[in-house]
């Protein structure tokens, strides 16, 4: 057996998460996160998985995952999340796509309905570009190809206690109006941000917590928006590359986010 190594990157919640209609799928546009990831490495030996940050799956999951895919499992697996579990930033469905890979799956259409028939839900991050999806999450499905984003940079951290996704939760705000604007503010950052702080503010209002500080501390520091993980712990704020004040930082430990990440994405 040669050993192997498989890195996929996370997201940092959703800009945009909702049901299209009232009675329509869950939708979402992800915020994708090039600096938090879960890695998965293949080494010769007897079947084992070691998770030394912490357990991500259980082992019989990963047994059973592998076996839908005819892959018997073989070699010691080392998987690791740079990201809190439960904390709305992909990583059980980065640890799927990662294991997925080893196995020898290459099309994220496989990929997604791995994950989807192991969790029932899944955040598209076995595709190139899962920002420039529409994404049906309990579907596992591309509903629409979107725009690339325009340049943005990101400061934000995990606020609260981790929240896994049920996939039977379908406790979600009508997003439709949304979906039509974002298409139209292609390339324009401002206006993304502040559909984002809508569908934000919109997911707070229905699932909560109360008190919730984001919208506050993107106020403060000048961000064009702010967005939140509709499940998970994720908060973010959203800035135009270079102005993110040195205060900004400071003030998201002070109200309790942790740890701090920063990072920029965006095509145009």
């Amino acid at each position: 057996m040669t050993a192997r190594s498989v890195r996929v990157p996370g997201h940092f919640g959703e800009l945009v998460q909702g049901r299209l209609g009232p009675s329509g799928p869950v939708a979402l546009i992800t915020l994708p996160c090039p600096a938090l990831a879960v890695t998965a490495d293949l080494l010769p030996g007897p079947f084992a998985l070691h998770q030394p940050t912490g357990r991500i799956m259980p082992l019989a999951e990963v047994r059973r995952m592998l076996a839908t895919v005819g892959a018997m499992p073989s070699g010691r697996v080392i998987l690791r999340a740079g990201m809190p579990v439960g904390g709305g930033a992909g990583a059980s469905t980065a640890a799927r796509v990662a294991l997925g890979r080893l196995a020898g799956l290459t099309a994220p259409a496989d990929l997604a309905a791995l994950c989807l028939a192991s969790e029932g839900a899944s955040d598209p991050l076995m595709f190139p570009a899962p920002e420039r999806l529409l994404w049906a999450s309990r579907l596992g499905v591309v509903i629409d190809r979107l725009p690339p984003l325009p340049r943005l940079e990101i400061l934000g951290g995990f606020y609260g206690p981790p929240r896994r996704t049920d996939p039977g939760d379908d406790r979600f705000a009508d997003i439709s109006d949304l979906i039509g604007s974002w298409r139209r503010a292609a390339g324009n950052a401002a206006r993304l941000a502040e559909i984002a702080s809508l569908s934000a503010a919109r997911c707070l209002a229905l699932r909560g917590p109360a008190g919730d500080p984001t919208a506050d501390l993107a106020a403060r520091h000048g961000a064009l928006g702010w967005s939140v993980a509709h499940t998970g712990s994720a908060r973010a704020l959203i800035f135009t590359p270079g102005t993110v004040p040195d205060a900004a930082v400071t003030d998201l430990h002070r109200a309790g986010f942790s740890p701090i990440t920063r990072f920029r994405i965006g095509e145009c």
